[in-house]
């Protein structure tokens, strides 16, 4: 076992993850409370999660309410059940704190779409522009930019700016494209995408509402615009979650990763929440690094403390300043 132990911390950067044999009679849910208590540690997770992973967190959000919970925790310890750029988003904010992610390779396609020193370029092309980055994207970006936003608070974010204010969007130019029309800004877009949001079937969707007349369709701002254009309703995962609950229809067809169609079940268990289907036979409206994660390399690297979060202490900072610029505008819009 210590052989094994010493292979895995050796192997943990190639690997992504600690391959270590877990005992398979262990009740990882009593064991991963356990380590919360021995250790002060808090599980924060987001709605794209395994559905076990999503039971065990302290805390299960989007990616806003994810970094105001990051920054107020009182835990000695962060274990964010999602992807990288949510990880250093925590280290960001509370760099005092030992932040763990299970698998280092649940990375995010959105975020790789956006090279620091390719967007410095296009960035140096708009000198009188402010930038505005959607979180998810590497602390890289985020050091280039004046603003961070979510999905749930870009339009109060942007409305913030003075209309006579230029703005450079990135990296999601169909979330960029949605909020030029919501706000009226011609805004300049970097062009990435979502890899689970642009593969959804416009045809197929508008097949699955004419067998489900009654149904709604929502869908989150990653989409491509054809697609939020047949969408009763548009919003981050938390209004996705919460439009459901108050809303009065019992059948949904959701346009999202299908991670959060086990909070909404949960919350409204005699409605139907109907995964919208991709345009090819393939599960990909799963995202496949936020499934990387798993119960057991969660218990894992609690047990072990690693793999772990760290960060040079110049970019955090630079990377902190527009993070915290976005939680101010949030607070004061009362997001």
């Amino acid at each position: 076992m210590i052989t094994e132990i010493a292979d895995a911390k050796k192997n943990l950067q190639h690997n992504g993850f600690l391959d270590i044999s877990v005992d398979p009679s262990l009740d990882l849910f009593e064991a991963i409370e356990n380590l919360k208590k021995k250790k002060n540690a808090i599980v924060l997770a987001h709605y794209y999660q395994e559905p076990d992973i999503q039971d065990i967190a302290d805390y299960i959000g989007d990616s806003l309410g994810l970094s105001q919970q990051a920054a107020k925790t009182d835990a000695d310890m962060i274990v964010f059940a999602g992807v990288h750029f949510m990880a250093e988003t925590a280290k960001i904010l509370s760099p005092q704190k030992k932040v763990l992610l299970p698998d280092l390779k649940a990375g995010c396609s959105l975020a790789d779409n956006a090279p620091p020193e390719l967007f410095k370029k296009f960035r140096d092309r708009y000198p009188d522009h402010i930038v505005i980055s959607y979180i998810n994207c590497s602390a890289g970006i985020k050091a280039l930019s004046d603003i961070i936003c979510t999905s749930s608070n870009a339009e109060k974010i942007i409305e913030s700016v003075p209309r006579n204010q230029p703005i450079i969007f990135a990296p999601d130019r169909n979330l960029g494209a949605y909020l030029i029309k919501k706000t009226g800004r011609d805004m300049v877009l970097w062009n990435g995408a979502c890899m689970v949001h642009e593969i959804f079937s416009l045809e197929k969707i508008t097949k699955l509402k004419i067998r489900h007349p009654k149904a709604k369709v929502i869908a989150h701002p990653e989409c491509e615009p054809a697609v939020l254009a047949i969408a009763d309703y548009i919003g981050s995962t938390t209004g996705l979650l919460k439009f459901s609950q108050k809303d009065d229809a019992q059948e949904y067809i959701v346009v999202t990763e299908t991670g959060i169609l086990h909070q909404m079940q949960k919350e409204n268990p005699a409605k139907t929440f109907i995964p919208a289907p991709p345009n090819n036979a393939c599960a990909c409206n799963n995202c496949p690094y936020m499934k990387l994660n798993t119960l057991e390399k969660l218990y894992l690297c609690m047990e072990y403390e690693q793999p772990e979060i760290t960060m040079e202490e110049n970019l955090r900072i630079a990377a902190k300043n527009p993070i915290e610029r976005m939680l101010e505008i949030s607070a004061q819009d009362g997001l």
